[in-house]
């Protein structure tokens, strides 16, 4: 039966695509590339409304509760995130240091682009975790011990890289086809391997993430007391629970009583004799119990059924995958570290996620729909499909000059005209 509940909260926002697709004159500078390919205005209005709906309400409520009720949790942000903030709405990147300052409060740090990195570069993967422990440390003066990749994306070859990036533990999804007749209620650990795996119980985190508003649902309404009593009786010492950020107030609006949920959980759980702590809290409590689980070469996720498919499942996907591949490399050639910046933007997950729903139905296919910008709708799905993979075929033409530069020779004053390769 649980005795301690990690509960994992994230925090991201993409950089979402100009579309339709912009030309690139050649020779164009980086932030003129940049503005060609990302729709700033766009994930302006975005933010500004999830911060509206969900960001501040939900941070008020927490701060609140840490204060007041000795909550203890843990929250993750990409760097794409933390950027949009402090660029729109610099009180609430002050609002989330505040809660960061409290006891009982832990950052978690994210893959920073929240991209397919590690699918195409795992080295470079390890080194940009690295840097990213180091700027969220700069930032927020908390050293960051336990990571969430991108979508807990976790696998063989990532377990060992996140290992060589210093963490001492990261996120997965707990799903049956990984876990086997394993409790998702322990803490695991690969082969001899040091890293630990906190491990998100699947069903109950989305018991919340996906169906607290669904009145067709046998569990609706759910009650936090019917909740903590589901969370205590869970096989294990630990259950960890972990939802996006915007569930609270975005993905389940304030008159479905979400926040009247989340202000009830605290004293459910003490009730239920179940106690809130943060992962590194629950790393010492129950790291001496930590079972060895044989990761697969596969990876698995929390995204759509767990597997690489909601992301490479169709293929228009795995043709922008292709892509992705094209503009990193392309990129690399030119040695120019802002246009290799501009390719692991290009990288991020969303990218793929939001054209899950082609050819696809069901209740993933709704999710990836819900999540693509209504504005791009009014192209059509074929036009859509389109300007996407345009958006990386302009980028990757774009890069000509750059690479050619890179390749002259250098000149009779012994000057070399090759830029330094790009060190993230």
């Amino acid at each position: 039966m649980s005795e301690s509940v990690v509960i994992y909260l994230l925090l991201h926002q993409p950089r979402r695509l100009r579309l339709p697709a912009q030309p690139i004159p050649r020779g164009a500078s980086p932030e003129e590339i940049g503005r060609s390919l990302f729709d700033e205005d766009l994930d302006r209005s975005y933010f500004e409304r999830v911060a509206e709906r969900s960001y501040r309400p939900t941070l008020e409520l927490l701060d609140r509760q840490v204060r007041e009720e000795g909550f203890r949790l843990s929250i993750g942000l990409s760097l794409s995130w933390l950027r949009q903030a402090e660029r729109w709405d610099p009180g609430l990147v002050e609002r989330l240091s505040a809660l960061f300052r409290l006891p009982g409060v832990e950052l978690v740090g994210c893959e920073p682009y929240h991209s397919l990195l590690p699918y195409l570069d795992v080295t470079r993967f390890a080194r940009n975790m690295r840097a990213m422990r180091r700027e969220l440390a700069r930032r927020f003066g908390q050293k960051v011990r336990v990571t969430d990749t991108t979508e807990m994306l976790v696998s063989n070859d990532i377990y060992y890289a996140v290992a060589r990036a210093g963490f001492q533990a990261m996120f997965m999804d707990g799903r049956d086809w990984v876990l086997g007749d394993r409790s998702p209620g322990f803490l695991y650990r690969h082969g001899s391997g040091n890293l630990k795996l906190l491990v998100r119980h699947h069903a109950l985190s989305d018991d919340v993430g996906y169906r607290f508003s669904d009145r067709t649902w046998p569990g609706w309404p759910l009650m936090a007391d019917a909740y903590a009593a589901w969370v205590a009786d869970t096989p294990g010492p630990v259950t960890v629970l972990g939802w996006d950020f915007e569930t609270f107030g975005e993905h389940h609006a304030a008159s479905t009583g979400i926040f009247d949920f989340l202000a009830s959980l605290s004293g459910s759980f003490r009730s239920r004799g179940v106690a809130t702590c943060t992962p590194g809290e629950a790393l010492r409590r129950h790291g001496a119990a930590t079972a060895e689980l044989t990761l697969p070469a596969h990876v698995c996720t929390w995204a759509g059924s767990g597997g690489i498919e909601f992301f490479l499942g169709n293929q228009v996907q795995q043709a922008v995958f292709r892509l992705m591949h094209h503009a990193y490399n392309k990129a690399l050639l030119s040695g120019d570290p802002a246009l290799v910046d501009l390719a692991l933007w290009l990288m991020q997950s969303d990218h793929l996620h939001l054209l899950q729903w082609w050819g696809a139905q069901g209740d993933e296919a709704q999710v990836s729909a819900y999540f693509t910008p209504h504005e791009w709708w009014r192209l059509g799905p074929d036009r859509i499909v389109m300007e996407v993979q345009r958006v990386y075929e302009n980028f990757v033409q774009a890069l000509d000059g750059a690479v050619e530069r890179r390749m002259m020779p250098p000149t009779r004053a012994g000057a070399a005209s090759a830029l330094p390769a790009a060190q993230l």
